[in-house]
């Protein structure tokens, strides 16, 4: 009995866990350090193709950080806001037609629930128990007929803030060695932001649910080309000029 409860808490525990940091806060980190890491190495790998001086490569790493890092800030920001503002405006909605048209919403739920297979007196009781509390009535609304979350846990200025901030610290890494004046910074840059592409992309695994192995060597596949790519456009750039 105690083990069973004890599972019980430990299933519970997960599940808030999961809500409230694994679903926003992690995803907004790991796609943000994802993004962080590949376009400041492809800067970095742009300046060294076109053999530019040190200060290049920490104007144009640096310069990246805070634009993009910005850029991808603000509009998680603005994605996620935008999104509960609609959610919130259609349950307001959702709200105001059960008081006005309480008629209608029934028929709507009792539509719903037909579809689902309930018949006759089962169907009524069915509609009668959702219509019979507001919230119960609105959540159904929500789900069943504009198939949206009945609320939305996330919180926009943080989310933002929690992409922007691990863009930052991932998109650093490439520029380490350059920091330090570590001799033969670019290769060593490579090896770097190889381990932290690989890393980075792992904990994707916490997300997409695959093996972290393969998130990781995905990651540092889509790094490695973007990289060539700047690398290799870089140096045809320079030998044209």
């Amino acid at each position: 009995m105690n083990q069973k409860l004890d599972t019980q808490i430990k299933g519970k525990a997960y599940e808030q866990y999961h809500a409230s940091f694994g679903g926003t806060y992690i995803r907004d980190a790991v796609f943000g350090a994802n993004d962080g890491i590949v376009t400041t190495f492809a800067v970095v790998a742009g300046v060294a193709g076109a053999n530019l001086p040190l200060s290049t490569v920490l104007i144009l790493g640096f310069a990246n950080l805070l634009a993009d890092g910005l850029a991808m800030g603000l509009g998680n920001y603005l994605g996620i806001k935008s999104e509960v503002d609609y959610i919130r405006r259609e349950r307001r909605l959702e709200g105001w037609e059960t008081v006005h048209a309480p008629d209608l919403e029934r028929k709507e739920i009792e539509a719903i629930y037909q579809r689902k297979g309930f018949k006759g007196k089962e169907l009524q009781r069915v509609v009668e128990v959702i219509t019979g509390n507001k919230k119960v009535w609105v959540d159904t609304m929500m789900t069943e007929e504009l198939g949206l979350p009945t609320e939305k846990s996330e919180h926009p200025v943080k989310n933002g803030v929690a992409t922007f901030i691990s863009f930052a610290l991932a998109g650093l890494n490439p520029l380490l060695p350059y920091i330090f004046g570590i001799p033969d910074a670019f290769n060593v840059s490579i090896i770097v932001t190889g381990l932290t592409l690989f890393l980075v992309g792992s904990l994707r695994s916490l997300i997409t649910k695959k093996p972290w192995f393969v998130a990781g060597l995905e990651m540092l596949l889509v790094g490695t080309v973007a990289a060539a790519a700047a690398y290799f456009t870089g140096d045809f750039i320079k030998r044209l000029i």
